[in-house]
């Protein structure tokens, strides 16, 4: 009897053991999986709100962001959803909703009007350069240039990079200026930039 009981403790011990183990397995895996399912978006910034993935591209993470709901409208009004799904790589400086409510009022919905759209284009694609221009890359080429940076834009103009403190900014063809907000947000066809300030070319 003594010897049955015995068994009996040994196997409950034994099955409460593997429990234990195959529950711990279970959290581990999960906590796995949980890394798996961020691994894509591992070291991205969030904006708007919102996780951004590296396996998507430009405009499937823009439309998440709730700070760039007119950048992404403006974008559609302009035709070029097609152009920032492509496969790149681009590097866009991306103006946030409140960087478009700083125009003078009226401007927005003017710009977004069919008749104006190749004006609507050209500011856009100023807001863009061809390849992937991480901060570090920019910066890079802000030391080369002994404190500025000139790059060629989508739309043809000239944007000038430099440092003002720790921070990176941008300064358009009329003089103005825009500061990066959030940097180095990777996509699976370019990276983003988000700047506080719209960028405009002559």
């Amino acid at each position: 009897m003594k010897k049955l009981i015995f068994t009996l403790y040994v196997a409950v011990f034994a099955f409460g053991f593997q429990a234990n183990d195959a529950s711990a397995q279970m959290k581990k895996d999960k906590m796995s999986g949980d890394k798996m399912s961020s691994g894509k978006m591992s070291g991205n910034p969030m904006v708007g709100g919102a996780a951004m993935y590296k396996n998507k591209d430009i405009i499937d993470n823009a439309v998440n962001s709730k700070d760039h709901t007119t950048l992404v409208a403006a974008v559609k009004a302009a035709g070029l959803v097609d152009t920032l799904k492509g496969k790149g790589p681009f590097t866009v400086f991306a103006p946030t909703n409140s960087a478009f409510d700083a125009l003078p009022a009226g401007t927005v919905d003017t710009l977004l009007k069919p008749e104006n759209k190749s004006m609507l284009t050209k500011i856009l694609t100023y807001h863009v350069v061809a390849g992937n221009m991480d901060s570090k890359a920019i910066m890079k080429a802000i030391k080369k240039g002994k404190g500025k940076a000139t790059f060629k834009t989508v739309s043809g103009g000239t944007l000038t990079a430099s440092m003002s403190g720790n921070n990176l900014v941008l300064t358009d063809e009329k003089g103005g200026m825009s500061r990066v907000t959030i940097a180095d947000v990777r996509q699976s066809n370019g990276v983003i930039h988000v700047v506080d300030t719209i960028l405009m070319p002559n």
